[in-house]
This record gives structure tokens, C-alpha cells and sequence, in this order.
């Protein structure tokens, strides 16, 4: 009876045993499974850039190289700005007055004034407007060239001494009965000067 009891409780025992052992390689290998299942999630997500921090913008390791980057593009857009701004300002400016040409030299004004010596005109017969407004032109440019002349306005003093005469006399009316009116004193101011000039060669050669 005993050799029997011991059979029948060993046999039980070993058939408790096997019955228990499927549950447990059950559980082993479910929980490797999930551990597997775990890191491939893990890696898909990393690999596509998904994850808790994906939707968070990246951000350098130097918060001060950060905010230099952001004042240097905002000064940019402000230099972009002001510059804008002067060019509007200064094509709304008003443009510069364009500075008027010095005088000619004294020995080119005489040459212009001298082409008019083989000119002359009829008082009263309606041709000495262009002539004898032209040597009064001329007559006014040598005398601003002498005037401005390194030389000085003492050097010319007789020529300018006559131009003057001619001028107050002729004032500012260049019409043409003013001028034939005077046409004496503006055929023998040029004569003159044209005299004073060939004692001074210096000064148009």
C-alpha cells in the first residue's frame, strides 16, 4: 500500500508540475514580446523624427549666440529700412543748383570780341540788333574775366575803367533803339580795348 500511495503521489506531483510550466512559458515569452515591441515603437520614432520632442523647435546649445543671431537680423532689417528711407528723402530732395561756369580766360574772351571787328551795322535801318547786341555781350565777358584774372583788376584798369563808362551808360535796357542809341560809345569802347590789348600781348597770346 505505501509503494502505491508514493507512486500515485509522485506521478501527481510531476503532472502538477507539467501542467503549471506551459503557463509560465506563456508568460516569458508574452513579456518578451512587448519588450520587443517597445523598442521597434522606439526606434520608428526616432528614426521619423516623432516622440514626445518632436513638435518642440530645436534650440542651440548657446542661448547667447541665440540672441546675438536675432538683434543681427533685426538690425539688418532696420538698415534695410533706413535706407529705404534715405533714398525716398533724397529723390523727394530738391536737386542742387548747378554752379555757374567760371569766367573765360582773359585771352579767350578777347578773341570772341575780336571776331567782331570786321562786323558793323546801319543805325536805323533794323539790322544792328544781333550786332550790336553781341559786342555788348563780349564786352561784358572781358570784363569779367579781367575781374577774375590772377593778374588782378589793377593790371586792366584802363579797359575796365572804359567798360564801366559803357555800361552805366547802357544800363540794363539791351533793346535795339537803347543800343543804336549809344552805338558810338559801344563800337569805340571795343576799338579801344582792342588797342590796349595789342600794347599787351602778354595777356592774349
Amino acid at each position: 500500500m505505501l509503494f502505491r500511495n508514493a507512486a500515485r503521489t509522485t506521478v501527481g506531483t510531476g503532472a502538477r508540475a507539467d501542467a503549471h510550466r506551459p503557463v509560465r512559458t506563456g508568460l516569458r515569452a508574452g513579456a518578451l514580446v512587448v519588450v520587443v515591441a517597445a523598442a521597434l515603437v522606439s526606434c520608428t520614432q526616432a528614426s521619423s523624427g516623432g516622440g514626445p520632442g518632436a513638435d518642440v523647435p530645436s534650440r542651440s546649445a548657446d542661448p547667447a549666440a541665440d540672441l546675438a543671431r536675432s538683434a543681427e537680423n533685426k538690425g539688418s532689417g532696420e538698415n534695410a529700412e533706413n535706407a529705404d528711407r534715405a533714398e525716398r528723402e533724397a529723390g523727394e530732395a530738391e536737386p542742387t543748383a548747378v554752379p555757374s561756369p567760371a569766367p573765360a580766360l582773359v585771352r579767350d574772351a578777347f578773341a570772341t570780341l575780336q571776331a567782331t571787328l570786321g562786323e558793323t551795322c546801319t543805325p536805323g535801318a533794323g539790322d544792328c540788333a544781333y550786332f550790336l547786341g553781341r559786342v555788348t555781350r563780349e564786352l561784358t565777358e572781358l570784363d569779367e574775366s579781367m575781374r577774375a584774372d590772377a593778374k588782378g583788376p589793377g593790371h586792366f584798369k584802363k579797359p575796365l575803367a572804359d567798360m564801366k563808362v559803357l555800361f552805366d551808360k547802357l544800363g540794363e535796357d539791351r533793346t535795339e533803339a537803347h543800343l543804336e542809341k549809344h552805338f558810338s560809345e559801344i563800337v569805340g569802347t571795343r576799338d579801344g580795348i582792342n588797342t590796349w590789348m595789342q600794347d599787351h600781348p602778354d595777356d592774349y597770346r
